[in-house]
């Protein structure tokens, strides 16, 4: 678990508070980063979700969170966070676990559209709150306003918001113009 706090006195403090036997925390002054990585990984969650009820394998889950993973750090670099914090718990850690487990959410309501069910038919059948289905308006928001490229995220959006066939929106991310890898793609 990551704790996110402006100053190491005060992350320190709460690190502290939260640690135990059955709990390691790690702090860490990159408040930026520690919040886009845990409110946008849901986003990429739901592509992976997607990419499972097509039928997909691991190989394009795989690409998927390596490729959503940039696209979460090319924002959070622009927005002033630091670019490791991506690599840690904070980022790749919690994407990871998201991205892949069962019991998530996220990846679940993007398994069910890929499967052929609307946006409203899976939200009526959930108990909790599957965040990224409302955190992505806002990740568009602040990708157009710093100018940031961001692939994935626009096509899930179109998925969910725009009625978008998923088959459709796996055609138009394959079709993009080849790049090199970095985080400047």
């Amino acid at each position: 678990t990551v704790v996110g706090a402006g100053n190491t006195e005060t992350v320190g403090r709460i690190q502290e508070i939260f640690m135990g036997r059955n709990l390691r925390v790690y702090a860490n002054t990159d408040v930026v980063g520690v919040e886009l990585g845990g409110a946008l990984k849901n986003i990429i969650a739901i592509a992976c979700g997607i990419s499972d009820g097509l039928g997909y394998g691991d190989n394009t889950k795989a690409a998927l969170m390596t490729r959503g993973l940039a696209e979460v750090s090319r924002l959070g670099i622009k927005m002033g966070a630091e670019p490791l914090t991506f690599a840690g718990l904070a980022g790749m850690g919690d994407m990871i676990v998201t991205c892949t487990s069962k019991h998530s959410r996220n990846r679940k309501v993007g398994e069910e559209i890929g499967k052929g069910k609307s946006l409203s038919e899976v939200l009526k059948d959930m108990e909790m709150v599957a965040e990224g289905v409302w955190t992505i308006r806002s990740a568009l928001k602040l990708a157009d306003n710093f100018k940031v490229e961001m692939p994935i995220t626009r096509v899930v959006y179109e998925v969910l918001w725009e009625g978008k066939k998923p088959l459709i929106a796996v055609g138009e991310l394959m079709g993009r113009t080849p790049k090199e890898e970095s985080l400047a793609c």
